[in-house]
């Protein structure tokens, strides 16, 4: 089979001597060819082209944002619809080239959800095993005006925090745990807006649902993690069922740090609930208005600000393999 090894060199917990070691094990079960992404949505190109030239197999080795680049050049910038819920192309999952995602990132939401080992070498083992086997399984997306998203997108504080973040790490600071808590504190008490939420949530056929200061959209659970600790914003959500979403619709230090601490408790039998928690579980589509521009992220990746964002469950799209 041809194989495609899309490396971030600039991925957090990776190092030269680690990449070319899963390199040469993959290489001794696939016609493999290895190259390192070098600018924003370069990823998104090379799988495109993997595509395009006829490979089995799509790898990648970095961070969450890798594999969603990776994820919409292997399914193409067509549009999702309420009529056809599918790419524009029509292809079938089959007609693609499936994904092996190693973790190479801070975080690693998407290849953890998948249930492999945070060591990138460990999860090569188990990929060579499951291409031995001949296991794979096709998974669920959600669509995002046009972008697809793995694990998660967000409107609101969570996205302002990513922008933070980032900022911080094109000058150099390493990401870690304490550096997100940190920055989140602070966002949390000295910037977002807490008095005036900007954001509603439409889904047909019932009115809007709001005000809400923060959404979040899951495609699978968790929506993060705590070093090894998940954070579950949206217990049930999962990769063969529509989108989940939680909400805020009052940002004190209490709801907020009530709701926190549920999160940080929950397990995949229920939603969180509470006074101050507005949730949906296993919806088709979800739209989401914001009164003034609102921090956007999807897959833990800043891509700007929105006043209007229509989000889509797209069922059994992408092949994985994990």
């Amino acid at each position: 089979m041809r194989a495609l090894l899309i490396v971030n060199p600039r991925a957090t917990s990776t190092t030269r001597l680690r990449r070319d070691v899963i390199a040469s094990a993959l290489a001794s079960a696939f016609q493999l060819d290895v190259t390192e992404t070098r600018y924003s949505g370069h990823a998104t190109k090379l799988a495109s082209a993997a595509r395009s030239e006829g490979y089995g197999l799509v790898l990648t080795l970095g961070g969450d944002g890798t594999v969603n680049e990776a994820v919409n050049g292997i399914l193409g910038s067509g549009s999702v619809t309420a009529d056809t819920a599918d790419t524009a192309d029509r292809a079938t999952p089959d007609d693609r080239p499936a994904l092996a995602a190693l973790p190479g990132g801070s975080a690693n939401v998407f290849t953890r959800a998948l249930g492999l080992p945070r060591d990138p070498i460990d999860a090569t083992g188990q990929i060579l095993q499951a291409v031995t086997e001949r296991r794979t399984r096709t998974i669920g997306l959600g669509n995002a005006d046009g972008r697809y998203f793995t694990f998660n997108a967000g409107l609101g504080l969570d996205a302002e925090v990513v922008r933070a973040v980032q900022g911080l790490r094109a000058h150099g600071e390493p990401v870690t745990p304490a550096l997100y808590v940190r920055l989140a504190l602070r966002q949390f008490y000295r910037q977002t807006d807490r008095r005036h939420p900007a954001l509603s949530i439409e889904r047909d056929p019932e009115p809007a649902g709001g005000p809400v200061f923060i959404a979040i959209i899951s495609n699978t659970a968790p929506w993060t993690h705590l070093g090894r600790r998940e954070v579950n914003a949206n217990p049930q959500a999962g990769f063969d069922t529509g989108l989940d979403l939680f909400a805020l619709r009052k940002m004190s230090t209490l709801s907020t740090f009530t709701a926190i601490g549920k999160m940080l408790t929950a397990t995949g039998d229920g939603k969180l609930a509470g006074r101050s928690v507005l949730s949906y579980h296993d919806q088709p589509c979800l739209t989401l208005r914001a009164s003034r521009p609102a921090a956007f992220q999807i897959d833990g990746e800043y891509v700007g600000e929105r006043e209007f964002v229509v989000f889509r469950s797209v069922p059994e799209a992408l092949r994985v393999i994990a």
